[in-house]
């Protein structure tokens, strides 16, 4: 097995969720030693977050957890008792990076701050994740995905005009956070390694999301300039004026596809259609005509129903129109290009057996991407951890254990 870009770099985790377990999640993939430090008995409150497998709502079972800790080692600690609080020094003296996502006031109130950790160990880069950074008067308020996108600045200008703002599906925020995260992470520890000395690096969710590549810039850098504040945009029809040519998403016999059009691209819609004669229809000849861009609907919804997203995305290959279906989860998992390139890795797990992950975001071709082992079962690391790195006997785990430390 050929060494991996981060193999010789050593992490300690201390994140829950999704941002900071996906930043060292990047992170473990790509070989460094990340040590996921969960609350004894209860763990992080991901494993009871869905989706689970087979619909199993077990803390070993949960599909977000499952992906988000591949390849991480895992070990429980109660970090407010003194015991644990001891522990943690200990392997904080040990680690290259240290990555937490509490509250800004919990770790100082636990006195495991920086300047108390950097002191144990000049060169830790500590990583701390939260709502709204470690300063400034909103530092210590709660938030939620939709909260932190809506205050980052672009879900103003996401939906239709005349209605609300909606917010963007999913968890992109935490995911977009937790990139960050990881990036911030590399160049502190690049620097700690020519500088001798570690940092602090504080990510606001909220500044992810104001200074990201999704619109945020672009619209901000409008306003700074021009004063110029965006807008929902008007359906896709309305948008271009009831031009003829099709633009959006349309749906066909099984699911739906999209397309974007350019005016001299009308005879090639023609031509992907087999209606050639189309052209010289004097009702097609104005292609900005609100009444020609409804008839040609007629036509093209028609023949969108008589074929599949894969028909028709060779179709527009065919004829250089720019198009893609929309893919649902199930195609995505069977797409062969994906396959063809390797992205998703089959990992067996002692309570799932052999599940397909998402894979590699991106390759390297000395140091690759792996999977070397499934995300942790609660605690499962201790002895190994406490135990081999540490030099705890085993009777001492015991005790640890019934005390409520580990």
């Amino acid at each position: 097995m050929p060494e991996q870009a981060l193999s010789d770099v050593k992490v300690l985790d201390l994140t829950r969720y999704i941002a900071g377990p996906y930043c060292t999640k990047l992170l473990a993939d790509f070989g460094a030693d990340v040590i996921k430090v969960e609350r004894p008995g209860e763990g992080d409150p991901a494993r009871r977050v869905g989706p689970f497998f087979q619909d199993d709502p077990h803390a070993e079972k949960s599909g977000l957890f499952l992906h988000l800790n591949t390849n991480k080692k895992g070990i429980t600690l109660n970090l407010k008792s003194a015991t644990g609080k001891k522990i943690l020094k200990e392997l904080v003296s040990n680690a290259d990076i240290l990555v937490e996502s509490f509250s800004p006031r919990v770790m100082p109130s636990l006195g495991l701050d920086y300047q108390t950790l950097g002191a144990i160990n000049p060169k830790l880069v500590m990583v701390s994740i939260s709502n709204f950074g470690q300063s400034g008067p909103y530092r210590d308020f709660k938030a939620s995905e939709i909260v932190e996108y809506a205050m980052g600045g672009e879900m103003y200008s996401t939906g239709i005009a005349d209605r609300e703002p909606l917010k963007l599906g999913g968890n992109v925020v935490q995911y977009q956070a937790g990139t960050v995260a990881a990036v911030a992470t590399m160049g502190a520890l690049y620097a700690a390694e020519l500088q001798g000395s570690g940092q602090h690096a504080d990510i606001s969710i909220m500044e992810t999301q104001a200074g990201g590549g999704d619109r945020r810039i672009f619209y901000l850098l409008g306003y700074a300039c021009a004063g110029a504040i965006t807008t929902r945009w008007p359906p896709p029809r309305e948008a271009v004026r009831m031009v003829i040519l099709p633009q959006g998403v349309y749906p066909c016999k099984d699911g739906f596809i999209n397309t974007l059009s350019l005016p001299q691209w009308w005879p090639r819609y023609l031509e992907a259609m087999e209606m050639p004669e189309l052209k010289d229809e004097p009702r097609f000849q104005n292609i900005f005509s609100m009444e020609a861009g409804l008839e040609f609907d007629a036509l093209w919804y028609s023949w969108l129903a008589d074929h599949t997203k894969d028909e028709l995305f060779e179709k527009f290959l065919k004829v250089n129109i720019a198009s893609a279906p929309l893919n649902s989860p199930e195609d995505v998992v069977n797409n062969r290009h994906l396959k063809a390139r390797g992205f998703f890795a089959e990992i067996d797990h002692p309570e799932t057996g052999k599940v397909a992950y998402p894979g590699a975001p991106f390759k390297m071709t000395e140091t690759p991407w792996q999977a070397r082992h499934p995300a942790p079962l609660l605690g499962q690391h201790n002895e190994e951890i406490y135990g081999k790195l540490l030099g705890y006997a085993r009777e001492d785990l015991v005790k640890l254990r019934e005390s409520g430390v580990i």
